[in-house]
């Protein structure tokens, strides 16, 4: 099979041929229809990840991943159905079912041995990998039609569904409130729209440093959008006078994750105003303490999401509530796709198909 395998960091993947892989008792084989990228993959290459993700080099990188069972494990339960060609989806989380977290559901957060896809078991850029088959989402004849699509959903469609949730869960939204998405990028293209679906008739501003990414978050539901860049939070606060007729945001949905956007938003905030970051382009981010504790301000972390959060938003976009603004790609121009994605380039989500 072809695969396209990491041999250092800061280098280019390079596309192998390699054996395709024997599943384990317990795995199922997937031949890969379609694997997302996102910006953690070119962060995975960059070194980002190095301290808590160390790999055995080559390496296979990918963790949003729709495929069809090509082999079953013998373990794997017959209960489960499984037929050849059938199109599945990875939850990319793979906990170790023991500690707490797990036996929440929570097995994103495994702090056991937890392993994640793509960052440690060889993930989806090839043309067939293996999976645990607890790991394994089944989808409807209809879904599997467009692979492209079901495949961003393991992340960038999961992850801002969790984080707005958790804003929501928290009271923040609701009529009468402002919600701002920070960063319109595969991420935020959802999480406009989450907004709207979990709102409670909150107010949706996008916030982004394009206008090519304002037009797609109004397509996407935003009520309104404002170009942040270069621009002083006075200037933003003004902005956001004339659109809503408030100079403060309840809630914001930072899909960043940059210094410069967690504490523009710390900045943004009114009393009582929760910041959930799900954005990771930073290693550090900072604010101001006065007004964290005198506005009784909040600060959530929302990572990835779990086994019932990926099988809502797959509902929600089954049932047509989710719009995708996704772009099909080849696996031969993955690094020049990845170093697009390291600029903030691209718009919505790019998938490499492989059939």
């Amino acid at each position: 099979m072809q695969a396209a395998r990491m041999y250092g960091y800061k280098e280019p993947l390079r596309i192998d041929e390699v054996p395709v892989p024997e599943p384990a008792p317990d795995e199922i084989l997937l031949k890969v229809t379609a694997a997302g990228m996102c910006r953690s993959d070119y962060q995975l290459l960059e070194g980002y990840f190095k301290g808590p993700f160390p790999l055995d080099l080559p390496y296979i990188p990918g963790h949003e991943i729709a495929g069809r069972v090509a082999g079953l494990g013998s373990a794997v339960p017959t209960t489960l159905d499984y037929s050849e060609g059938d199109m599945v989806v990875v939850n990319p989380s793979w906990g170790d079912g023991t500690c707490r977290q797990c036996r929440e559901g929570n097995e994103q957060l495994c702090s056991g041995n937890g392993r994640w896809v793509g960052f440690g078991p060889q993930g989806g850029f090839a043309e067939y990998m293996v999976v645990d088959y607890r790991h394994v989402i089944p989808v409807s004849d209809e879904a599997a039609k467009a692979p492209e699509l079901l495949a961003p959903m393991t992340d960038a469609g999961m992850t801002p569904y969790r984080g707005m949730r958790k804003l929501r869960d928290s009271g923040k939204l609701g009529a009468g409130r402002t919600v701002a998405v920070t960063g319109i990028g595969g991420l935020g293209s959802y999480a406009v729209q989450y907004a709207k679906l979990l709102g409670g008739g909150a107010t949706v501003v996008a916030l982004a440093r394009k206008d090519s990414k304002l037009v797609v978050a109004k397509e996407n539901g935003a009520d309104h959008g404002i170009n942040v860049k270069d621009k002083s939070t006075g200037a933003i606060q003004d902005e956001l006078e004339r659109l809503t007729g408030r100079r403060t945001l309840d809630a914001i949905l930072d899909c960043v994750g940059s210094e410069a956007s967690i504490s523009m938003g710390f900045d943004l905030l009114g009393p009582e105003g929760a910041l959930a970051a799900v954005g990771l382009m930073s290693e550090r981010v900072k604010h101001r303490q006065f007004p964290f504790v005198g506005m009784e301000l909040s600060y959530l972390g929302s990572f990835w999401g779990n086994h019932l959060d990926l099988v809502e938003v797959l509902s929600l976009a089954e049932a047509g509530l989710v719009k995708h603004n996704v772009t099909k790609v080849k696996l031969e121009d993955i690094n020049e796709n990845l170093e697009a994605l390291g600029r903030g380039d691209v718009i919505g989500r790019q998938v490499i198909v492989f059939e």
